[in-house]
């Protein structure tokens, strides 16, 4: 089906970096020798990783894996554009000397990962029509030097943030440079914000510089709304799993992102806890689903 396109899996499944409970004893080494064994061609960088290009170069290479990419917290709505510019170039020297060519942007301004409050109703983020100017214009900005320098900027929607559903993220792709702004399409996030994945991914195909493949349980989605469960108890209580395991419509995602030409990574990315969900056999499971529903 997909002609150029690379599979990886996250180190989240493994060990959480927001919630160091969550995995808290598993290693580096553990997560790249099982993503190798289980079939994947890559990763992202998580908080476990060597810091030194040179060692996780060679870690990475006596597995024969791949960084993919990398998450950037951006905070263009609520700090002066050059202090994301100044991290944001740093993270791509990092990510230059590890070989990857996308950057993975989320904008975290009054974010509710960490709140303990419910991430649904009135307290879900959204903001100004000024913040919106200055998110857009400084991605613009942040992806023209990531071009500039053979990286792709895509922008990572994401539940409990301000740019989470469909229509903020249309707003969004709308309103930057299809030259520079590229989107981090996420199945589970669209489908935990009662969105069709499907149809996201019809939309914003052209757009499509970087794909995260995540399941929702459905009567978890359902709980989690009926009790307003904060974030991180969406993770905990298991929400999210891998693809194949949950409510996403993937023989859709797939064919809708055949359509558009996508070329470059499925990463299957499921917050889970570790001693719930083992990972490497969760990992087999991702691996096993996708060759049969993709083909990759």
């Amino acid at each position: 089906m997909f002609n150029n396109v690379k599979l990886g899996i996250a180190p989240i499944g493994w060990t959480n970096d927001d919630m160091p409970e969550l995995g808290g004893e598993l290693t580096f080494d553990q997560m790249v020798s099982e993503a190798a064994l289980a079939g994947f061609q890559g990763t992202e960088v998580g908080g476990k990783f060597p810091t030194d290009p040179d060692k996780l170069n060679k870690a990475l290479d006596l597995r024969g894996i791949k960084i993919a990419s990398q998450w950037f917290s951006s905070f263009l709505c609520s700090t002066p554009y050059e202090e994301n510019e100044r991290m944001f170039v740093r993270q791509l020297d990092f990510l230059e000397a590890v070989g990857a060519k996308r950057i993975n942007v989320c904008e975290l301004t009054r974010c509710l990962f960490s709140q303990d409050c419910s991430m649904f109703g009135e307290n879900k983020p959204v903001a100004s029509d000024e913040e919106w100017e200055k998110l857009c214009s400084g991605l613009n900005k942040l992806g023209e030097i990531a071009s500039k320098r053979g990286f792709k900027l895509c922008f990572h929607h994401h539940m409990a943030t301000v740019v989470q559903t469909y229509e903020e993220t249309k707003r969004l792709m709308d309103n930057t440079d299809p030259e520079y702004v590229y989107l981090c399409f996420d199945t589970g996030h669209f489908t935990f914000s009662k969105e069709d994945a499907v149809k996201a991914a019809r939309e914003f195909g052209p757009r499509i510089g970087h794909v995260h493949l995540k399941d929702i349980r459905a009567d978890k989605m359902k709980q989690a709304y009926e009790e307003g469960f904060e974030f991180r108890r969406a993770v905990v209580d298991g929400c999210f799993t891998v693809p194949g395991d949950g409510c996403v419509d993937y023989p859709g995602v797939f064919k809708a992102l055949n359509e558009a030409c996508y070329e470059g990574w499925f990463i299957v990315e499921a917050e889970q806890d570790p001693n719930k969900a083992n990972p490497f056999e969760y990992a087999l499971k991702a691996r096993e689903y996708i060759k049969s529903c993709a083909g990759i």
